[in-house]
């Protein structure tokens, strides 16, 4: 008797590319992580995951290339594969077929061109300024993606916790206006895929809430649907390239966001540190890790932990869980031509993983450059991490740069709280802790604190020295989205507003000089001047720093042959600098006279700075 049910079964799964055995479940497969790879690559073989359901007793076939070291995860929900690809592999589809005793199914895999490293891959540093933004709240470019069928509810501009529609293409459209305001990098936040539906597990105010700033990742192989998809983000590197402008990307190895599929269903038993129901709650305690004295299990306590009790922590030390982060970041880089990293959280996860990981990054992107976040305002925790040698420990982590937020908080008492300027150049003088100090990304204001403008007593006055600061000091120089135009802010998510102008019907554009207030316009051209100041003047980038004046309020320094005169006091002040030649101010904001010692006198207005 013919098997009616049966002959369905096999029809079904021959349009699915899946043949099915009588008397046994077929395979399936519903995800490949990565769904290809290029020629030529220091990662050879490539360990890819397929997702799917009876994978158990599978093997592979890979046509083309190789597969070896194939294996299977408990619940045969899980392979991982080694596929090798030989160095002059043909570009196009390179399917692998996988083989049960219930039958075949085709697992899609690609060879894609590798992207010529010519203007791509460039690294970031001391000759760059940076500019982060938070795509969804910058410049709406793509109406179309705004509420997307697969995530459809989520849009919402009145709510602070919602997506608000920004876009990559947004970001794309307003080069021109970064160019202008002297800005040679843009840093984004991750633009993962994230939660289709609204997050239950992390509320506020007992309310649901989006992923929408992009740190809890649901596929770390797709591009949010609300930003735009992968050929977007190229368009944005490629078109970022051509103005003469490098892309940073944030990326998230810690953990994962608390919908990612691998919480219900993890690829191998120790992938997360625990499980939804049982683990650990991180301690926050960063100083154990830096702590010779500290125990094992106080340091694991820091790295094992959840945030905030709900972000699966990913366990760094499982191999093939390394392995996948390590190749999902040469992924992202790979497809997209960017320059360089934003690593989130650093500290969590164990050192002797992120040395690897940047071993890596340096084997196939040499050039490309590393930024890590270690939130900590004790320098001596920040030399820790700094990388270039060995620590206690005996690990060099390897990272290229990291932020510097010991500074951050004496440059928001000094200019937005009045306090004494004088802390900046103590905090200065701890440079000494540092392997490289230069290696520093300084700034004013950050996604993560509350903006310089809603600090009590904080005035446009005070930003503008700041920013004076901030393009004439060591390192790398940040500025926070709508920072240069005042933009006010409090707590998360207060401080993640909309940029005036990104949204078509807003009521004027902070983009544009006509849809500034005076007060707007004269802080965005004053940053612009100290920005082409700095980007004239190799000294203010790379050169040493010299102290030759500091008091409660005054503060003059050196930079090669510039000096930098700051007052930060109430009242008029003069002061003596050296200098054989009458100089002139570059913001045309100073007055020089010549002094009876001989030297130079510098009349310096109240809260005002200038460039010699």
């Amino acid at each position: 008797m013919i098997n009616v049910q049966m002959i369905g079964r096999i029809l079904f799964g021959a349009a699915l590319g899946v043949s099915v055995a009588a008397g046994a479940q077929g395979p399936t497969v519903s995800k490949v992580e990565p769904p290809n790879w290029w020629g030529n690559s220091s990662v050879n073989p490539v360990r890819v995951l397929v997702r799917g359901a009876n994978l158990a007793g599978a093997t592979l076939e890979c046509g083309r290339l190789a597969c070896s070291n194939v294996v299977v995860n408990a619940r045969g929900t899980y392979a991982f594969v080694d596929v090798t690809i030989p160095r002059d592999a043909a570009t196009g589809a390179a399917p692998l077929t996988l083989r049960t005793a219930g039958g075949a199914a085709t697992v899609p895999f690609s060879i894609t061109p590798r992207l010529a490293g010519h203007g791509r891959f460039q690294g970031f540093g001391t000759e760059d300024v940076m500019y982060l933004l938070m795509p969804d709240r910058f410049a709406n470019g793509d109406p179309a993606n705004d509420d997307p069928a697969v995530s459809r509810g989520l849009l919402d501009r009145s709510k602070g916790r919602y997506y608000h529609g920004g876009d990559l293409a947004g970001v794309r459209q307003r080069l021109p206006y970064l160019k202008s305001l002297g800005i040679t990098t843009i840093w984004m936040n991750p633009i993962y895929d994230n939660n289709n539906e609204l997050n239950h597990k992390e509320t506020y105010d007992n309310l649901p809430v989006t992923d929408y700033h992009g740190y809890g990742a649901t596929d770390f192989y797709a591009v949010d649907e609300h930003l735009g998809d992968m050929a977007t983000f190229k368009q944005l590197v490629d078109d970022a390239h051509a103005h003469g402008i490098k892309i940073v990307l944030d990326m998230v190895a810690n953990h994962t966001g608390p919908y990612h599929p691998w919480v219900e269903d993890a690829p191998t038993a120790t992938w997360f540190h625990g499980t939804a129901a049982s683990h650990p709650n991180n301690t926050w305690q960063t100083w154990t890790l830096a702590d010779p004295y500290s125990t094992p299990a106080m340091r694991q306590a820091t790295l094992d932990g959840w945030f905030i009790n709900i972000l699966p922590d990913l366990n760094q030390d499982d191999p093939e869980v390394a392995r996948y982060i390590v190749q999902n970041t040469l992924w992202w880089v790979g497809m997209s031509g960017m320059d360089g990293i934003r690593q989130d959280t650093w500290p969590y996860v164990p050192r002797t993983f992120w040395r690897d990981w940047m071993t890596a990054i340096k084997d196939e992107y040499p050039s490309l450059r590393v930024v890590g976040e270690v939130f900590d305002g004790d320098p001596s925790m920040i030399a820790f991490f700094e990388g270039g040698r060995r620590q206690w420990d005996g690990v060099d982590d390897r990272v290229d740069l990291l932020f510097d937020f010991p500074l951050f908080y004496p440059i928001r008492n000094a200019f937005a709280k009045g306090g004494p300027i004088r802390e900046l150049a103590q905090m200065l003088s701890r440079d000494h802790l540092y392997r490289d100090p230069n290696n520093l990304i300084t700034f004013l204001g950050l996604h993560d604190v509350s903006r310089f403008m809603s600090e009590p007593g904080a005035t446009s006055e005070g930003l503008k020295l700041a920013f004076t600061f901030l393009g004439t000091a060591r390192g790398t120089p940040l500025i926070y989205y709508g920072d240069e135009i005042a933009l006010p802010g409090g707590n998360d998510p207060d401080n993640r507003r909309e940029f005036p102008g990104g949204w078509s019907g807003d009521a004027r554009s902070g983009f544009e000089a006509s849809g500034r207030s005076a007060d707007e316009q004269d802080l965005w051209s004053h940053l612009q001047k100290v920005l082409a100041v700095r980007a004239g003047r190799q000294e203010l980038r790379t050169g040493t720093t010299e102290h030759l004046l500091v008091t409660d309020q005054v503060y003059v320094y050196r930079r090669g042959h510039t000096i930098v005169a700051i007052n930060n006091g109430s009242a008029e002040t003069t002061v003596t600098i050296p200098a054989t030649a009458l100089p002139a101010d570059a913001l045309g904001i100073c007055a020089a006279r010549r002094a009876a010692d001989g030297g130079v006198a510098v009349t310096i207005p109240r809260r005002s700075g200038c460039i010699f």
